[in-house]
């Protein structure tokens, strides 16, 4: 028979189980943890929330999560302004940082293209990079090798060169092993890729 609990317990332990990786048995012992907590600490938990949410915002030049706009990467005078990296989601530009081997900047594009689970090119934040690329030599498509990864790079490759005739396009290289996730890259991997890209 099935344990129950007390509503807000339940309810807890109901929210907790909606983030990634975290199943039934490591939200409940999440939601024990923070009734064992001082009223402090779980205060503290709940503000931070709350904070995150009210605070941050997508950076209006590159899409990348922020709490100042435009972020400090679209406005680091240091970086090469001319070549911009796009990557699927916000935590694939600390995977590409972490190889200090790139100094360009970034486009997230917040998802891939997933005829399956209904994603056209239309959903993904494309609307802002057009501009950008009229200032740019290199366009770096570094989405994760997986099916939906591969077909969302090669939807940008076709329209950029469509729109763009004589833009450089390049691709990662396989250092990063196909049909895995970017964000999971160490830095040898990262930086093999970026090093080893190529023309589309």
């Amino acid at each position: 028979m099935a344990t129950r609990f007390a509503e807000p317990m339940a309810r807890l332990i109901d929210e907790l189980r909606k983030l990634p990786g975290v199943g039934t048995k490591s939200a409940q012992r999440f939601a024990f943890h923070i009734l064992r907590a001082s009223n402090e600490d779980a205060n503290a938990l709940s503000a931070a929330i709350q904070h995150l949410k009210q605070q941050l915002l997508l950076c209006s030049k590159c899409n990348n999560i922020t709490d100042i706009d435009p972020c400090t990467y679209c406005t680091n005078p240091t970086r090469n302004h001319r070549i911009i990296c796009v990557v699927e989601e916000p935590t694939n530009i600390n995977s590409i940082e972490k190889t200090r081997s790139f100094n360009g900047l970034y486009h997230v594009l917040h998802g891939t293209i997933s005829p399956v689970n209904g994603i056209s090119p239309d959903q993904l934040r494309l609307g802002n990079l057009w501009e950008r690329l009229e200032q740019a030599e290199e366009l770096i498509l570094a989405t994760s090798p997986t099916v939906e990864g591969e077909a969302t790079a090669r939807h940008l490759a076709d329209e950029v060169h469509a729109r763009y005739k004589s833009l450089r396009i390049s691709r990662i290289a396989t250092g990063v092993p196909a049909g895995s996730d970017i964000e999971y890259a160490d830095e040898v991997t990262m930086t093999r890729a970026l090093e080893g890209r190529r023309d589309v």
